[in-house]
């Protein structure tokens, strides 16, 4: 029997995907978050946010009042959730290097807020700052490692983000030989340092993530 690792807690609908095809599933959270306490202005002509997390963080922040005329963000699930608090998403790529491409070719002379963890990514910064564009960052939450030994092989390992790449890794070594299957690009250039065999998802989605590897294994 096939024994997938998901770094991420899955849903009932979700492990029985694995069940279906005779798999077994172990699934655990890489990380935790925290939100933060932050200042933010009560009008924002411009926000920035690469994670759901940030906008979560927001939303809770400002109890409703969202004072955001155009938002910017990274992926499908982020840009959903803008729109589910009734936000503008003027621009949106799959990944931040995607994003920061628009931004740059499109919006070099707006001013922008960065909502983001405190363990983020440089390629949108410094995409900004090499261009000399006008940005204010914000941490609105912290990323917690998890670290989790496991002693058991594995027949994959699922990953959903960088800093769970981060977490397995600093508990879990000699894993060349194991595939890794990936939420996005991003996460992917992480699990190269450590895996052989990194499998990108075909969006930036769990359900993608869950697919791919069934599809594989």
């Amino acid at each position: 029997m096939k024994t997938i690792l998901s770094t991420k807690k899955l849903t009932q609908n979700q492990r029985e995907l694995f069940a279906q095809k005779g798999m077994l599933i172990v699934d655990y959270d890489a990380i935790s978050i925290e939100f933060l306490d932050f200042k933010a202005p009560d009008v924002i002509d411009n926000a920035v946010f690469t994670s759901q997390q940030a906008v979560h963080s927001f939303v809770r922040k400002n109890n409703g009042k969202l004072g955001i005329k155009n938002c910017f963000c990274v992926g499908n699930k982020t840009k959903a959730l803008l729109e589910q608090n009734g936000l503008k998403v003027k621009e949106f790529g799959q990944n931040a290097a995607q994003l920061s491409q628009k931004l740059v070719k499109n919006y070099k002379k707006q001013v922008f807020y960065y909502f983001c963890g405190t363990i983020r990514r440089e390629e949108l910064p410094n995409a900004l700052k090499s261009e000399k564009m006008t940005f204010f960052e914000i941490k609105t939450y912290k990323t917690v490692l998890k670290s989790k030994k496991f002693d058991q092989k594995w027949d994959g390992i699922m990953f959903f983000s960088p800093s769970g790449v981060a977490s397995y890794i600093s508990e879990n070594k000699h894993l060349r030989n194991v595939p890794a299957f990936c939420i996005g690009q991003t996460t992917a250039s992480d699990a190269k340092k450590y895996f052989k065999n990194v499998v990108v998802a075909d969006t930036n989605t769990i359900e993608s993530v869950l697919e791919k590897t069934i599809e594989a294994l």
